[in-house]
């Protein structure tokens, strides 16, 4: 089983728990850059939900929610263990208890390790192989949200865009004798 997510268009909670759903029985692995995956003996620490809200660059109000699964590698790995996908639905349930998560929020993971910064990540695609539910990971990335929709940042014109290439600015000229120069003590500066 392979499912593929668009990065403008990313997953929802309700989405991402269904794909856990689907496959409880298998070992949950996470896979964060090209065959670079988070240790099998990873714990999830905690689901967070986080409402945004934000001003962009052309004066619009969005906003949006994300739940956020953080994860972490122990520092000592433990060769035998392995998250099922049963297990981190327990955890998912227990969480809901105490916080019902919005389905429609923006699912992202968040890892890092020694060798790995810590960031937010995208699930992009899901890979049943074997014994193994793989769910793959793709970074988070910036956008300007007015060009997008076709409008300018905080500008009158698109062209004049903080995000469009840089308007030509005018050098300045110093005045050149004694009574234009700036000099120390004549009140200038």
């Amino acid at each position: 089983m392979v499912a593929m997510i668009n990065q403008l268009n990313p997953m929802t909670w309700q989405a991402f728990k269904s794909m856990l759903e689907a496959n409880p029985d298998l070992h949950l692995q996470f896979q964060y850059e090209a065959d670079k995956f988070v240790d099998r003996s990873f714990h999830i620490t905690e689901i967070k939900q986080a409402p945004i809200v934000s001003v962009d660059c052309g004066g619009v109000m969005n906003s949006w929610t994300e739940v956020i699964v953080q994860l972490w590698e122990p520092p000592v790995r433990e060769t035998e263990h392995s998250m099922l996908v049963s297990k981190a639905l327990q955890i998912v349930k227990l969480v809901e208890k105490s916080l019902p998560l919005n389905l429609n929020a923006v699912v992202k993971i968040e890892f890092g390790n020694s060798k790995f910064d810590t960031r937010q990540m995208y699930p992009d695609e899901f890979l049943a192989e074997g014994d193994n539910f793989i769910v793959k990971l793709v970074p988070d990335f910036t956008q300007c949200k007015a060009l997008t929709r076709g409008q300018s940042c905080g500008t009158s014109s698109a062209s004049a865009s903080c995000c469009g290439p840089a308007l030509e600015t005018e050098e300045l000229e110093f005045a050149s004798g004694d009574d234009a120069a700036c000099k120390p003590g004549s009140g200038c500066c």
